[in-house]
């Protein structure tokens, strides 16, 4: 496994191919409110590249043009576990719409219906065989100069994401339940953006 640490955007050279896998780390959960830190991407072949977002940045996509250009791109299919937060998040901060996406956690709640444990590191426990460490997950995300603990757990989380739909994407086919992760796919950037604009626990389908 390689980590590498870019400051501020990716490199102009760099390419994840058809679908890369995308976490991001925050000062907190409200997008309003708290920064977006870290972004974490991997191609899916063990090594993950680390976006460290400066305190200061400029908002919108010239805060990290490459990094946006990658997440508004119509032809790379983004992977995320719990993708209602991160682009959320992402549109946000860098200002562009993350579209296609694909949530591990939103096919892993269609049909693993026999558990309510949808946690990344239960995922990859129960269908990998791999542990996690979730050690880090509350450090300072905020700070200049991240620790080689903190880059490791952020790597992590990217890692195995492209694993695990493989893995859940044969369980959507033998449950017949492909074509409705796929309409709950389309929703979640529009799910987001209701986040966003101010109706994170309102269900507009209510009556």
């Amino acid at each position: 496994m390689a980590i590498s640490l870019h400051r501020g955007d990716l490199p102009a050279d760099l390419s994840f191919g058809p679908v890369v896998a995308i976490d991001t780390e925050t000062m907190g959960l409200n997008p309003h409110r708290d920064r977006l830190c870290l972004v974490q991407l991997s191609a899916g072949d063990g090594n993950a590249h680390l976006v460290q977002i400066p305190r200061g940045a400029p908002r919108g996509a010239a805060k990290a043009p490459r990094l946006a250009a990658l997440i508004a791109d119509p032809k790379v299919l983004k992977l995320f576990h719990f993708g209602r937060f991160d682009i959320a998040v992402l549109e946000h901060s860098l200002g562009v719409r993350c579209e296609p996406v694909y949530c591990t956690k939103i096919a892993a709640k269609l049909v693993r219906t026999f558990t309510d444990r949808f946690g990344l590191k239960d995922l990859c426990r129960e269908l990998l065989g791999v542990d996690l460490s979730k050690q880090q997950q509350t450090s300072d995300w905020g700070a200049d100069s991240l620790t080689d603990e903190q880059l490791a757990y952020a790597a992590s989380d990217v890692l195995h994401l492209h694993a695990l739909k493989a893995r859940l994407d044969s369980l959507l086919e033998r449950e017949g339940r492909r074509e409705l992760a796929q309409a709950a796919f389309d929703f979640l950037p529009t799910r987001a953006r209701l986040d966003v604009a101010g109706w994170p626990e309102t269900d507009i389908f209510a009556h």
